[in-house]
């Protein structure tokens, strides 16, 4: 069985376009939409099962219609990670497990007032667990909120998802070393900067920490307008692609 990724948004909290710029970035991304750059997240299919990564999207349940997917794997709660889960919430029908960090305060109340999302599937870094035959490692990131990428693993795929992080904790960066990932999802938000800037990787990052694992394939995601600017006239090294909304990445 093929383990397929699509990218469903490939920006930041800012998004792409960004509100009241008029950067060559954003007037290309108004002109077409293959530029726009929705909240950063994903799908992913594996055995019949879908899991979406994330729920930044504000219109996840028209998108994904009751039926369509068996659970949310969470990175973390800042509200663009997790914005469409507010409606949903109130829907009816089973049950909805959420895989996700143990962050005690979440996002606003969404603990509080669950609806029929599950929360109770709380993970813990470097502890496997199983979707539908897809084993899953959380990796612990570097961001302004308990956050975790995570490791997909079938029997011919090993694929690591890294949003939001600036570089990576020793022990995820010697995790993902010893575990040779065949494709690394990772946050570029910004272009090549003298300085490591916090929360998000500029591109030297991701290039030092692909140094590092050695990854034949890195494709970047939660990237900014500012990025975009730079990669419209700048080329990516060999291996590095930048990810746009709806790519998708099947590995057999």
């Amino acid at each position: 069985m093929s383990l397929t990724i699509t990218l469903t948004g490939t920006g930041g909290a800012q998004l792409v376009p960004v509100f009241g710029c008029d950067c060559a970035a954003c007037r290309r991304a108004r002109l077409n939409e293959t530029h726009r750059r929705r909240p950063c997240s994903g799908v992913v299919q594996f055995n019949d099962a879908v899991t979406l990564l994330d729920a930044g999207m504000p219109d996840v349940m028209d998108r994904f219609p009751a039926g369509q997917f068996q659970q949310f794997l969470l990175t973390h709660y800042h509200m663009d990670h997790v914005q469409g889960l507010f409606p949903l919430r109130w829907g009816v029908g089973e049950k909805i497990p959420v895989y996700g960090p143990p962050d005690e305060q979440g996002c606003d109340d969404l603990f509080k007032h669950p609806g029929l999302l599950d929360f109770s599937h709380t993970v813990e870094p470097f502890v496997v667990f199983d979707l539908q035959g897809l084993q899953v490692t959380p990796l612990p990131l570097n961001h302004s909120k308990l956050t975790f990428g995570y490791l997909l693993e079938s029997a011919h795929s090993r694929v690591a998802w890294l949003t939001d992080t600036a570089g990576l904790p020793d022990k995820t960066l010697k995790f993902l070393l010893n575990n040779h990932p065949q494709l690394i999802v990772i946050d570029c938000s910004y272009a090549p900067h003298p300085e490591s800037p916090k929360n998000h990787n500029d591109l030297n990052a991701v290039i030092a920490l692909n140094a590092v694992i050695g990854c034949p394939r890195v494709i970047l995601t939660h990237i900014s307008h500012v990025f975009d600017q730079w990669m419209m006239k700048n080329p990516l090294p060999t291996g590095f692609e930048a990810g746009y909304d709806g790519m998708r990445i099947v590995l057999d």
